[in-house]
């Protein structure tokens, strides 16, 4: 196993008490269309972390593989103003989250942050987030990543 993705599975069992079943995919989940294919499940079983920028704050946004996180309605949600949110910078991302883009799992963050949660992913008993890699994941209940990730839910997808 990658050792990030080992360095992911003794944080989430030393921090949370969860056991993790990591599953490698060598031919990368770049994508959530290419996670999916690699899982064998549908592309809204995916669960993307995706870290945004919103007026410096650094917010983590688990969201469905099919949707897509509108910027608009993440600055209203925040109380921001809509330039005041983007993507973040990967090196911020890396330094602040503790994980690099493509392998953001959506718990085990280096720092406190704020994440949200599209509530369209409890629509599945299981989901697939990342464990720290581009190419490996692990299954888990959409219920239970909430709890673990500390997420709070927030309409904030086209």
């Amino acid at each position: 196993m990658h050792q990030r993705a080992e360095t992911f599975v003794g944080e989430a069992a030393d921090r949370y008490g969860f056991d993790v079943t990591v599953t490698e995919f060598p031919e990368g989940t770049k994508t959530a269309a290419d996670a999916a294919d690699a899982v064998g499940c549908s592309v809204g079983q995916i669960a993307s972390s995706l870290v945004f920028d919103c007026g410096g704050e650094l917010v983590v946004v688990v969201t469905s593989g099919a949707n897509r996180v509108s910027e608009a309605k993440l600055a209203t949600h925040l109380g921001v103003e809509a330039g005041d949110v983007s993507m973040a910078d990967p090196g911020r991302i890396r330094d602040v989250v503790g994980w690099s883009i493509g392998g953001v799992p959506p718990f085990c963050h280096e720092t406190d942050l704020r994440v949200l949660f599209d509530a369209s992913l409890a629509d599945y008993d299981t989901v697939w987030a990342a464990a720290g890699t581009p190419t490996s994941m692990f299954p888990i209940d959409p219920a239970k990543l909430r709890r673990l990730s500390d997420a709070t839910s927030a309409d904030v997808v086209e």
